[in-house]
């Protein structure tokens, strides 16, 4: 697959929750260095919403596989990015059910009804090494890559070429400390974000799916 280019955004400054839904604000938000301070106007402009499955043990890897594979359907996207993105989110499901706790979710957010990021989210706050492996370049990893789950993340570094993350975040349903492991999804124009939409946006068009 060719490389594609990337979006030019910047962690946006935490907003204030509306008081009736949980909020993870304190989370650092799409922690990247690259984009522009003015990601949340563009995000509302965008219309940022979001699709929630909660995956259940046993059947998280195959849960999550099926909405992105849903999700990219008829969005103008090749076969073969479709198939990598459903690899990808895979991959993230069963590392989360292997190595997190419950409660387990995957959560597509769409800009301007396009999806654009995928998130896994687990229970367990602790982020251990994975950003050293998605986030820093291959030669500054220093976990070992052959450790179980270690290779997982590598796959879907290579699937989202680069384009992954890992961060603090909140459990849709309680609002409870969680991580979520994250990609960007393929798209029509060829952009990839390189950071996570505003949680507090999704949640104000949030779809959850039986």
């Amino acid at each position: 697959m060719k490389p594609t280019p990337r979006n030019q955004q910047h962690d946006p400054a935490p907003g204030t929750p509306k008081a009736e839904i949980p909020s993870d604000e304190t989370r650092a938000e799409g922690a990247s260095e690259e984009t522009p301070a003015d990601l949340a106007s563009d995000e509302a402009r965008a219309e940022v919403g979001m699709l929630v499955a909660f995956l259940h043990p046993g059947s998280a890897s195959r849960r999550a596989r099926a909405l992105v594979r849903e999700a990219l359907q008829g969005e103008g996207v090749s076969e073969d990015e479709i198939s990598d993105a459903e690899t990808a989110a895979g991959e993230l499901a069963a590392n989360a059910e292997r190595h997190g706790r419950p409660p387990y979710e995957v959560r597509v957010f769409t800009l301007g009804g396009a999806p654009a990021w995928c998130e896994v989210v687990d229970g367990d706050p602790d982020l251990g090494w994975i950003p050293a492996v998605l986030d820093r370049p291959r030669v500054q990893t220093v976990v070992d890559l052959y450790a179980e789950g270690g290779r997982g993340l590598m796959l879907v570094r290579v699937l989202s070429e680069g384009h992954c993350r890992a961060y603090p975040t909140t459990t849709f349903a309680t609002g409870e400390p969680a991580k979520a492991v994250a990609f960007a999804l393929p798209t029509r124009s060829g952009t990839r974000l390189t950071c996570p939409p505003l949680l507090r946006l999704g949640r104000r068009r949030a779809r959850v799916l039986s």
